[in-house]
């Protein structure tokens, strides 16, 4: 029994059917995979998703950081400029440990300073109006990194949540919609609507195709970034807060309202403090609405959990005394609003203001009214190819084509 010997395995010893089966599974699962790498590259290369969502974020924060250096205007000098008893000496050896760095640095010229501080306004401006957005963009990421680095510990979470938008946003395409460079762009389109294309050759034609699928992974890219960035800092907020027995016990609100560091106005504060049970549902909703955040974000949940939060935010600004660390959250949100709710906006405004007699009702113009494609492949002269010689409108066919879906 012992020299019994079985025969040896070889592969034409599995049966047909079984060899047919299995490879049928793996075509099938081959199939899936490949199905899944192409929808998940035209997904990231096919067109720029949640344009007027960039757009927002590059008006609002400029705008927050245009106010935010105004109101300290009167005190510039002491908080970053030669004045300040956080010196640039010992800003350097800061800079040593953490590897930021400041252009403010570079000279103690009090003359120096104020024009770094009127460039960073002029940069603000010009990045809020979208003016030659791409330049402007970097110059903006260079001015908040560097009064942000200058002088780190005057700063809250507002400048913080603005500081990493503002890199960000070098990265998207923010100055396609409602903005100076869609404007210049929608008017150079309508001139090449009315003339005939020039001729390219097929290299170059290759080159532009090539710069247009790079610049909307770009951008794709760094939008998902920007959502990724906003779900941590909810999530990381509501389970921190998870962990503490004051929010779980529902007085977390009651010990802040009673800060005097946080008491703009103590009478409000001592209003709201005497109303515990709304203090307690306020805690309880606040981590509720921060840990279920990062979930609700595929469905219609997403819309009164945004309106909480929007309220939520409001009330920080005003019992608090913290309105831009609110607003850089709110301005956050709003990348998460479709693109349809951004139209329907700029749509009520017009009627609005037409039915008031402060402008003509006319039919909507400009890039933020679909007249400009999403891509520019093909330079002028395919994009002016979709306008109508009629009133510069796009053809109904092709309106799918230039609205991003707002998911």
């Amino acid at each position: 029994m012992g020299t019994e010997q079985l025969p040896p395995y070889s592969p034409s010893a599995v049966s047909p059917d079984r060899a047919a089966e299995r490879d049928t599974t793996d075509r099938v699962v081959i199939r899936w995979l490949s199905q899944r790498a192409v929808a998940l590259w035209t997904l990231v290369t096919g067109r720029p998703v949640s344009l007027y969502a960039t757009a927002v974020l590059r008006i609002g924060y400029g705008l927050l950081y245009l106010a935010f250096l105004l109101r300290e205007f009167p005190h510039r000098n002491e908080i970053w400029g030669p004045g300040s008893p956080w010196t640039p000496e010992l800003a350097q050896q800061l800079f040593e440990q953490s590897g930021w760095n400041s252009i403010l640095t570079l000279s103690g010229s009090r003359t120096y300073f104020e024009f770094c501080y009127a460039a960073a306004v002029v940069t603000s401006v010009l990045f809020m109006l979208g003016w030659r957005t791409r330049v402007m963009s970097a110059l903006f990421a260079v001015m908040v990194v560097s009064f942000h680095a200058r002088s780190i510990f005057m700063t809250d979470g507002g400048d913080n949540l603005i500081l990493l938008m503002a890199l960000y946003l070098v990265l998207t395409a923010c100055g396609r919609r409602w903005s100076l460079d869609a404007r210049r762009t929608r008017r150079a389109i309508a001139r090449a609507g009315t003339t005939s294309p020039p001729r390219k050759s097929f290299w170059l034609r290759q080159l532009n195709d090539a710069r247009g699928t790079l610049t909307t992974a770009v951008h794709n890219c760094a939008l998902f970034v920007i959502a990724a960035q906003v779900c941590l800092l909810y999530g990381a907020a509501g389970l921190y807060k998870v962990q503490g027995a004051s929010w779980g016990g529902g007085t977390a609100l009651h010990y802040v309202l009673n800060l005097d560091l946080f008491q703009p106005w103590p009478a409000l504060s001592h209003l709201v403090d005497h109303y515990p049970t709304v203090i307690a549902v306020a805690s309880y909703v606040t981590v509720l609405l921060q840990v279920a955040f990062p979930f609700v974000l595929f469905g219609r949940l997403k819309y009164p959990v945004l309106a909480m939060l929007l309220g939520m935010h409001i009330g920080i600004a005003v019992l608090m005394g913290l309105p831009l660390f609110s607003g850089a959250m709110i301005v956050a949100d709003a990348a998460f609003l479709p693109d349809r709710f951004y139209l329907f906006l700029a749509g009520s405004a017009r009627r609005t203001a037409a039915r008031a007699g402060l402008r003509r009702h006319s039919a909507p113009e400009g890039p933020d009214s679909l007249s400009v494609p999403p891509q520019l492949r093909g330079g002028l002269s395919t994009a002016g190819q979709q306008i109508t010689s009629a009133g510069g409108r796009p053809a109904p066919a092709d309106k799918d084509k230039l609205v991003p879906d707002p998911r």
